[in-house]
């Protein structure tokens, strides 16, 4: 007969059931992107992310002291990386790929999440995610755009005095607005129209 007493003595030393360390952490960490990914900004509670991560809610306050220390922490360690710049040998085929992976972070559990966050926290404190933002999406997708652009000016198919930051800004600031005021989902057609009709136009010589 097998009891309690003798499943327990069977374990192998130093084996125990509670999470501890790292692993506890990044339960938590996971908890919290999957409620802010349903029921967002407003909806998250340290109570719930403890549920959510099969903790107590003690275990989450000795951490992390407030939602928003905690949504920082979260999303920064769960942000997509871009990679490196994509290079088909056209700037065409480059900025389309580069949007269709912009696409799929912001698409991502972690990308909305960060889009609950940013559509729903006030401005004072929205102000706390501005370093993360510019850190893991901001500056990120400006690099690759950047590095794509004058690949563009040295293959001679962009005008030598097309990049700037204005120009680096267009694409980021064309997706977001559509995505935040319109609900569009950058179809592959959106994107394409986007590069054919306003980026290509605006680099070529």
């Amino acid at each position: 007969m097998v009891t309690s007493h003798s499943v327990a003595t069977a374990r192998p030393p130093g084996a125990t059931s509670r999470r501890r360390g790292a692993v506890l952490e990044r339960a938590i960490l996971e908890a919290a992107l999957e409620q802010l990914s349903t029921v967002g900004w407003n909806g998250l509670t340290m109570e719930g992310v403890a549920v959510g991560a099969q903790t107590g809610k003690a275990a989450v306050y000795r951490r992390w002291s407030s939602k928003e220390d905690l949504v920082v922490d979260a999303l920064r360690a769960a942000l997509p990386a871009l990679g490196e710049a994509p290079d088909h040998g056209n700037v065409r085929e480059d900025l389309y790929q580069l949007c269709r992976r912009v696409r799929a972070a912001m698409y991502s559990k972690p990308g909305f999440a960060l889009r609950a966050v940013i559509h729903e926290c006030d401005a004072e404190t929205s102000e706390r995610f501005q370093a993360l933002i510019l850190t893991g999406v901001t500056d990120p997708s400006k690099r690759l755009l950047r590095e794509v652009v004058e690949r563009g000016v040295e293959r001679g198919e962009v005008r030598a005095d097309a990049p700037g930051d204005l120009v680096y800004d267009v694409i980021p600031a064309m997706m977001m607005y559509r995505s935040k005021v319109c609900g569009s989902e950058w179809s592959e057609a959106e994107i394409a129209e986007m590069i054919d009709r306003v980026m290509v136009p605006l680099l070529r010589k």
